[in-house]
């Protein structure tokens, strides 16, 4: 927030200051104009947006607006970012996610800005055996690896530190997270693994590795089931007190079990909830750090993850705004490592090229746009500062809420999370029925005419515990319902219910009413011989000449032809019959054929053409419009072409036309 200087001058001296009565005032003024009346009490509730888990976002923010005192960036409460110099000095970690043993896309990956891995391993992934030809070349003291393996992470965690031992590692240099999740693994597939072995891992790590974590808390599966920014706080910060409990018991200290500790959420496409819940995510583990008694170990390291929720399988193209938006918030919101999901993620294995974009999504915004210059750029807005505190208390009120179930654990086996977070999903889903939330190239703008994007299949992901939802979902059901009569059938659907339609109509009924329209003009004889659309109108023959009412619009539209302005009118360029030439007379009125125009009307009437300015196309009494207004500037046209001649030395016009038009 910019700060003025004290120096005893202000611009706004001389005028009294605007008080929030008058700004409401003005605002009802606003809205009564445009038809809404509301009283002034009522006028900034008439503008605010209601978002989830209770909370509202009002139009105007204002210094009244309190909230807690932030602190400084590197000490508690943490809200303006773990580290007192934040990401200024090489910008948030670039992680890439692997779901294959793809050793040369990987080292392609750390060639071109990545910084991390990110490697599924096990169901969902790749064999535990094949970790070696994964990273292969991979200089693992210099990129950081973070696995997810579910229930093979004993057997994935051995695996990577042998191969740390094998190629010489020491035990000082290693970075990363063995991703140790139990808790996750049962929400993704409902069945509960032992937390002995997450807890072996941790001992072992504080002991040997001091750079090591073991334990990730993955909010990702309650945000994949549906749930909202303060259920997916709650739910994570549940987690992270469970295994708090378990590492302790296991002989950890408070801030050795902290220490062991990575906390991953979803970055979604609005930027201000994003930012205020990285932001709270951070508040409510000091808090959660300070009563445990080490508040100086409440700070863990936060992953960010593009939301796969808001992916889209038709025109993925538009994942990459998605995508951009989601990570700028992400940085902002002072995320340590950020990974940005490829555009095609919801269709099945990336390719190169999506990949590329990518890691270079981060990379624009680390470099180019220098957002990690900035500890906490959001920091001081009032209306950040207020979101960040009214989503703090919600997700600690759906923390208490799991609690008061008996813990994490409790919450999932009883089955009350999901269907706390399936309530949620399904107010949302009512949104997206109704298009108040709308999808770019799904719901709103989508592409019917686009080529689908195909991609080898990803390995099928756990599955058996919380859903997997998508806002795309219930519209991909029609689109695919759609495409497949269109290739049974050679139609659309909707041509299909228009078929089942006129079947069903009783001969002997009249037709259905039609809306009247213009005539379509005729075509010319190339496009009379090509073969017409399969579902447009054949526009080989005229149509009939209407005839126009009088005080009628004229809605007929005729096809404009670029000619010489003392050429005369080639045949054919006008689709209907042109009026008889008229003579001029000197007192300047115009006699006319007995045969009439098909625009033609009474003296009286105003015509007025809507297919251009009417001021080109109304002429004076007795004059149809086009027609009569060419005419009425033939003469100026003769005297601009016999000057032009004059001042080119050709009075008599010998060098024919092209001289009148050189430049």
């Amino acid at each position: 927030m910019t700060v003025l200087p004290n120096d005893g001058l202000s611009p706004a001296a001389e005028f009294p200051a605007a008080t929030h009565d008058q700004w409401r005032r003005l605002v009802a003024g606003v809205l009564s104009r445009s038809g809404k009346e509301v009283s002034e009490e009522t006028a900034e509730a008439a503008l605010s947006t209601a978002l989830e888990d209770g909370l509202t976002t009002r139009p105007l923010y204002t210094a009244h607006d309190d909230a807690p005192d932030p602190g400084f960036p590197g000490s508690a409460p943490f809200v303006r970012g773990g580290r007192p110099e934040g990401n200024t000095a090489g910008g948030w970690g670039v992680r890439q996610r692997h779901t294959t043993a793809d050793g040369p896309a990987v080292l392609a990956d750390l060639e071109n800005g990545v910084t991390s891995l990110w490697l599924v391993v096990g169901e969902g992934g790749f064999p535990v055996p094949a970790l070696d030809r994964a990273l292969d070349g991979v200089y693992l003291d210099l990129a950081s690896v973070v696995l997810d393996a579910g229930r093979d992470t004993g057997p994935a965690a051995a695996e990577l530190l042998r191969l740390y031992e094998a190629r010489g590692v020491a035990a000082d240099a290693v970075r990363g997270n063995l991703g140790a999740d139990p808790l996750g693994h049962e929400a993704r597939t409902g069945e509960a693994t032992d937390p002995a072995t997450a807890a072996g891992l941790a001992k072992r790590c504080a002991e040997e590795y001091p750079g090591l974590r073991a334990l990730t808390v993955d909010a990702l599966p309650y945000h994949e089931a549906g749930g909202s920014a303060a259920q997916e706080l709650g739910a994570s910060l549940a987690t992270g007190v469970a295994y708090l409990r378990e590492l302790t018991g296991a002989g950890l200290s408070v801030e050795q079990a902290c220490a062991q500790l990575e906390f991953r959420y979803a970055a979604t496409a609005d930027q201000f909830l994003t930012i205020a819940k990285l932001r709270a995510a951070r508040r409510l583990w000091a808090r959660v750090a300070e009563v445990c008694g080490a508040p100086g170990a409440g700070a863990p390291p936060q992953h960010a993850v593009t939301s796969p929720v808001m992916m889209s399988r038709r025109d993925p193209y538009v994942n990459m705004l998605r995508t951009t938006v989601a990570t700028l918030a992400a940085g902002v919101g002072g995320a340590d490592a950020v990974t940005v999901l490829p555009f095609d993620h919801a269709l099945g294995l990336p390719d190169a090229f999506a990949r590329r974009i990518a890691r270079n999504t981060s990379t624009i915004l680390v470099e180019e746009s220098h957002l990690a210059r900035v500890i906490d750029p959001a920091g001081g807005s009032w209306y950040v500062e207020r979101l960040t505190d009214e989503l703090a208390h919600a997700g600690w009120e759906f923390f208490r809420h799991i609690e008061g179930l008996g813990g994490q654990a409790a919450a999932l086996r009883s089955g009350r999370l999901g269907r706390d977070l399936a309530e949620t999903w399904a107010a949302r889903s009512a949104k997206l029925a109704q298009r108040r939330e709308p999808i770019t190239g799904v719901s709103e703008f989508p592409n019917l005419a686009e080529r689908a994007v195909v991609r080898e299949p990803a390995p099928e992901p756990p599955s058996g515990g919380l859903p997997r939802v998508r806002r795309d979902e219930a519209y991909e059901e029609l689109r695919a319902r759609s495409d497949a009569h269109l290739a049974a059938t050679g139609s659309a659907l909707g041509d299909g219910l228009d078929a089942a339609r006129a079947s069903t109509w009783p001969p002997s009924a009249p037709p259905p009413p039609t809306r009247p329209g213009p005539p379509s003009p005729p075509t010319s004889s190339r496009r009379a011989a090509s073969s017409p659309s399969p579902r447009a109108p054949s526009r080989t023959a005229a149509p009939p000449r209407p005839a126009c009412a009088p005080a009628t619009r004229c809605t007929r539209s005729r096809p404009r032809t670029r000619r010489r302005p003392s050429a005369p009118r080639a045949p054919g360029t006008c689709p209907w019959p042109a009026a008889p030439r008229r003579t001029r007379t000197p007192t300047r009125t115009s006699s006319r054929a007995a045969t009439p125009s098909p625009c033609s009307a009474p003296p009286s009437t105003a015509w007025e053409c809507p297919d251009g300015n009417p001021r080109l196309f109304r002429g004076p009494a007795g004059d149809p419009g086009r027609h009569g207004r060419r005419r009425r500037l033939a003469p100026r046209r003769e005297e601009r072409d016999r000057r032009r001649r004059v001042l080119l030395g050709d009075p008599g016009g010998h060098r024919g036309q092209a001289a009148l038009h050189r430049p």
